[in-house]
């Protein structure tokens, strides 16, 4: 198992330039803080993936390709973005963009319900970051509510679309198949 570098490239200290703030949320192999950037004082998230957790190739192989697709998908509206990628001797830290306006699945629980002019309208966004997934040849692999943050609190918040940690690249043509 080749965990002593996940990532493969020497990168800077992630302490030396963020300092870490309050846990934001929990998933699988990796925990998400707040994190502030020292020189600016911008705040983003950091998510933290302990290598402990990381217990066969293809968990570092997932780890990888997550950054890798999180770079490969840069610069659309309303995909989370990467900021860099740093790695120590305990965990593997991604700094992303913070969205500071909680998940969809909340936001449609919050409202009981959704005009159908803004259930189309985020039904076009949602489709939107598919086609874009798709023509960039990446298969996201884990859509639900929970996957969707907003940027902010607002009403008309910009809606940005999370956790790659399941997509792969793929060629058109290829089927795939999930058991």
């Amino acid at each position: 198992l080749q965990t002593d570098s996940v990532l493969q490239t020497k990168t800077g200290n992630l302490k030396q330039f963020f300092n870490m703030g309050k846990k934001l949320g929990q998933g699988q192999f990796g925990t998400t803080f707040l994190c502030v950037e020292k020189v600016s004082g911008k705040e983003y998230a950091c998510k933290s993936i302990a290598k402990r957790k990381l217990l066969t190739d293809e968990d570092v192989e997932d780890v990888r390709r997550e950054i890798q697709i999180m770079h490969h998908l840069a610069g659309h509206p309303n995909v989370i973005q990467i900021l860099g990628a740093y790695e120590d001797a305990v965990a593997v830290h991604v700094v992303m963009e913070l969205c500071a306006g909680g998940e969809l699945f909340d936001r449609i629980i919050q409202k009981g319900h959704y005009t159908e002019r803004k259930a189309a309208e985020l039904a076009r966004i949602i489709v939107g970051v598919v086609e874009a997934c798709h023509s960039l040849g990446v298969m996201h692999r884990d859509l639900k509510p929970e996957n969707f943050l907003f940027v902010n609190q607002d009403e008309d918040s910009p809606l940005k679309t999370i956790d790659f940690g399941l997509s792969v690249f793929f060629r058109p043509g290829v089927c795939f198949y999930s058991i």
